[in-house]
């Protein structure tokens, strides 16, 4: 063959294979780049707190990680955190900290890391969370409640809406969650009877994870009601007891002024009695009626229910919030009801009840309102749909669509739009902000819509002492993270 019949046909052999295969090529044998020497900066996301005794808790948003050290330890921790940063290998101090979150690589961009983490979050297709209205009435009239009462119990065709709009989107689902809101949820109880055992039935039929909570007064919740909600797998609940007696008697009554606590207390002292895996997010609501007596209110709830995990309070000042008695409600400043809440808190720790704390909202979009989630709806009794439970139907703005009998949706997309929009992206603040992945800037949407203001979580005045009483409050709250790294702790880096 001459030669250049041999290059034409080499030429042709190199159009269907790489010369590679044949020759081989090095592989690169490191799994990655834990034995080089690199430039570790603090990540912008971290906050640091130190305690009375010289521990150091460092809270990291992104990577959502609490860790704490001995006060022996701080100094090297501290060292490694200076914005010129360290050059060290991913081991010892340094890899657990780059581990963590709290050390990056020079040069990595963490906001467009979020950016990812967030588009991945807030606008999947997988999850259908769901709050149900199934009755609008209420059986109780509360001095602060803003709700109008004037639907009852959800229509027949609105529950045949919401099943055929679940059989419609389940294969497509990983998660259902339902919530289940009102009015008074179990004052809809033929709704709650039709619903929640087809939402448990479907979920289990297509392997989807099925969640459900119920925000309830509590009066309703007998222990044949609760059976049979366990058995639907409505396994969380938010109940309201204001204070003692007296005090929670004048604020929420039933619809007719009779009192209420007693027949709450006992049903929560049955639920207590169940060996069910369960969960009460029992509130309180205060102000400057109620406040001077709720440490009182705190004894009780430790002999009625005993220090259970299964129950934990969470206290709330009293707002106007739109109801008609709004200008005779004695509610606290904000300096006031911060200390109040702060004091309640270390009065419940000290009865060994469980409280809430950073712990409970340290996730991706912990401090996000649902309202702004593309995937929560709020399914009316009349089948009307719904973003915002504050506002419901009484601002227009709110009213997104309608449920048809045959599960379709009719939406307003302009409206949708306006709640769900990631509002960060046009906020130079915002983007700039540590807790930027827990609250993504929309933790309430209403005071952008209703006067372009910024929505900023007192997480992000209050970051340090909230780590503080997160650790305070014991293994119990906040699992204690420790470096398990003393011996390297004496090798400065």
């Amino acid at each position: 063959m001459k030669s250049d019949e041999i290059a034409e046909a080499q030429d042709l052999k190199i159009l269907h294979s790489s010369p590679h295969d044949a020759a081989g090529w090095e592989d690169d044998k490191k799994s990655g780049t834990e034995n080089e020497i690199q430039h570790w900066v603090p990540s912008r996301y971290t906050v640091r707190a130190a305690t009375d005794d010289g521990q150091l808790i460092l809270w990291n948003t992104l990577s959502r990680t609490i860790s704490v050290f001995k006060k022996e330890q701080a100094p090297y921790v501290l060292a490694m955190l200076k914005p010129a940063g360290v050059q060290s290998r991913e081991e010892g101090l340094a890899g657990y900290l780059a581990r963590r979150g709290v050390l990056i690589p020079k040069g990595t961009d963490e906001y467009s890391k979020f950016l990812l983490m967030f588009g991945q979050q807030h606008y999947r297709s997988d999850v259908l969370e769901l709050f149900v209205l199934s009755s609008e009435d209420c059986n109780f009239r509360c001095t602060y409640c803003y709700e109008r009462f004037t639907r009852g119990t959800m229509r027949p065709e609105v529950r045949q809406g919401i099943k055929r709009m679940v059989e419609k989107q389940i294969k497509n689902l990983r998660t259902l969650d339902i919530r289940w809101f009102g009015g008074e949820p179990l004052y809809g109880w033929a709704a709650v009877e039709e619903l929640a055992p087809f939402f448990r039935r479907i979920s289990q039929e297509y392997g989807v994870n099925h969640r459900s909570q119920m925000t309830t007064n509590g009066y309703l919740l007998t222990p044949d009601v609760a059976d049979r909600l366990l058995d639907w797998n409505v396994r969380s609940y938010q109940i309201t007891l204001d204070g003692v007696p007296d005090t929670h008697n004048c604020s929420r009554p039933t619809r007719d002024g009779r009192p209420t606590f007693e027949t709450i207390v006992e049903n929560l002292k049955s639920l207590g009695k169940r060996t069910d895996e369960f969960y009460v997010n029992l509130r309180v609501n205060f102000d400057k009626t109620n406040s001077n007596r709720l440490e009182e209110f705190l004894d009780l709830v430790k002999k009625e229910l005993n220090p259970d995990s299964r129950f934990n309070l969470a206290f709330h000042p009293v707002g106007r919030w739109g109801g008609a008695n709004d200008p005779q409600l004695q509610v606290c400043g904000g300096d006031e009801k911060v200390n109040i809440m702060t004091q309640l808190k270390e009065a419940a720790h000290a009865r060994g009840l469980r409280v809430n704390n950073l712990k409970d909202y340290n996730y991706l979009g912990g401090m996000v309102c649902y309202a702004a989630r593309p995937y929560n709806l709020i399914i009316g009794a009349s089948g009307k749909v719904m973003k915002c439970t504050v506002l419901l139907d009484m601002d227009e703005r709110n009213v997104v669509g309608r449920l048809m009998e045959d599960g379709s949706l009719l939406l307003n997309n302009n409206k949708m739009a306006r709640w769900t929009e990631p509002s960060f992206e046009k906020d130079a603040k915002c983007q700039k902000c540590f807790v930027l992945p827990n609250c993504q800037g929309i933790s309430c949407p209403l005071p952008r819509l209703d006067e372009n203001k910024r929505p900023c979580i007192p997480t992000k005045l209050r970051a340090k002492a909230e780590l503080r009483e997160a650790l305070k409050f014991g293994t119990a709250v906040v699992k204690r993270e420790v470096a398990q790294t003393v011996q390297r702790l004496e090798e400065k880096p």
